[in-house]
């Protein structure tokens, strides 16, 4: 059975379009735009009037990470999800992470910078969601020290989820050199073909 995808590839709904191309799902992409969202068909696919959605048969569900860890509990193979409750639990850890210590700011600098007229900015939001970005970086290089991935050698839903938000740094240019492991890890799950298989969805 083929799931729908809603939302554009510029948006939260890329995360969702990344795993169905790494775990090969038969998938409809359906690009609904940001006018649309308020449409009475979409809302009754997503009540909030947001995106990404996901249905899959009689099965409707909204927010980027519980869609995700739902496709990955379905249909990950090869430790994708991981078959241990706390391997499960450390992929929940650092998806949930990831959006509460990560995402607020790079989105901030990344709206102010590209999708904000020059006459709107505000260059002291930015500067406040910079200094908020280090903290969390040098937990997540020391969760790495010694390992190629989030769990050890092998890549999974945690380094997806996580690496779907940091790849908003990649825009805005954000200096990873204090962050080694976090630039080298960052690079690797981005060099997959699946990533830049979804960046090409319409």
């Amino acid at each position: 059975m083929t799931i729908k995808i809603y939302g554009p590839t510029a948006s939260r709904a890329a995360r969702a379009l990344w795993i169905v191309h790494e775990l090969g799902i038969p998938y409809e992409h359906i690009a609904v735009e940001m006018k649309d969202l308020k449409n009475p068909d979409y809302l009754k696919v997503n009540p909030n009037g947001k995106v990404p959605a996901m249905v899959d048969g009689d099965f409707k569900l909204f927010e980027s990470m519980a869609i995700n860890l739902y496709l990955a509990a379905k249909h990950g193979k090869d430790g994708f999800m991981p078959s241990s409750l706390e391997d499960q639990a450390l992929c929940n850890q650092w998806s949930y992470w990831g959006m509460t210590e990560l995402e607020k700011p790079l989105l901030t600098i990344l709206i102010d910078m590209f999708m904000t007229p020059p006459d709107k900015r505000k260059p002291e939001a930015v500067a406040e969601a910079q200094k908020m970005l280090p903290k969390p970086l040098a937990v997540l290089n020391g969760a790495l020290e010694g390992r190629d991935y989030l769990l050890g050698s092998t890549f999974t839903v945690a380094d997806l989820n996580l690496a779907s938000i940091l790849s908003w740094a990649k825009p805005i240019k954000f200096d990873f050199s204090p962050f080694p492991n976090v630039n080298a890890w960052l690079d690797r799950c981005l060099s997959r073909p699946a990533f830049k298989a979804a960046r090409g969805s319409k």
